[in-house]
């Protein structure tokens, strides 16, 4: 099995950003022994899952309570440097479904996120910022979805187009959502060529 560092050096980023992104995030873990730590108070490894139907068409979201916007799910990586199995557990725990698998046995998308200094469990957690790993995942849109209370208020299913609309953060909607559906609809586009 590859290490996550393996897998983010074989990593072909999507556009300028990730490029930068992953040159930063790959020093940043050979610098960093804590680096998947979230008591690392500066910058620690996350994962997330862009959460799909089976026909590609639908995304599954959560209204984040920390964010007050829609977004996708995912969480830390508290020591697991198995970041793909933290994005299916995060998945599950926060939206409640049970049928997801992986639809790529490799990296999705890389990003480095700004996370504001906010409260949690009555707890400040000061301005950092997630070094973000992203996997595509595929779920049963069939399956009950419900609310962890602690993370998020709402879980739902939007159209690709409608997901990144419902989301209220700026940089979240032009950066990472548009681009998760342009690399989707770009692989969508390759096999039907096929």
């Amino acid at each position: 099995m590859k290490t996550v560092v393996e897998e983010i050096l074989n990593y072909m980023p999507f556009n300028e950003e990730e490029d930068r992104d992953k040159m930063v995030i790959l020093d940043y873990l050979s610098k960093n022994e804590d680096a998947f730590y979230r008591e690392n108070k500066v910058s620690h490894m996350t994962a997330s899952g862009w959460i799909v139907n089976k026909e590609k068409t639908k995304v599954l979201m959560a209204y984040h309570n920390i964010y007050h916007s829609w977004s996708w799910l995912g969480g830390h990586a508290d020591g697991n440097e198995d970041l793909l199995s933290v994005a299916m557990k995060e998945a599950k725990e926060e939206s409640g479904v049970e049928h997801i698998r992986p639809l790529l046995d490799s990296i999705f998308s890389l990003e480095i996120l700004s996370v504001d200094g906010h409260y949690k469990n009555g707890e400040y957690v000061p301005t950092h910022t997630h070094m973000n790993v992203t996997y595509l995942l595929e779920a049963d849109e069939n399956d009950p979805v419900f609310i962890k209370q602690d993370e998020n208020s709402a879980v739902g299913w939007f159209t690709l187009d409608e997901a990144v609309a419902a989301s209220s953060e700026p940089w979240m909607k032009e950066h990472v959502y548009s681009k998760l559906n342009a690399k989707l609809r770009k692989m969508q586009n390759t096999k039907e060529e096929k």
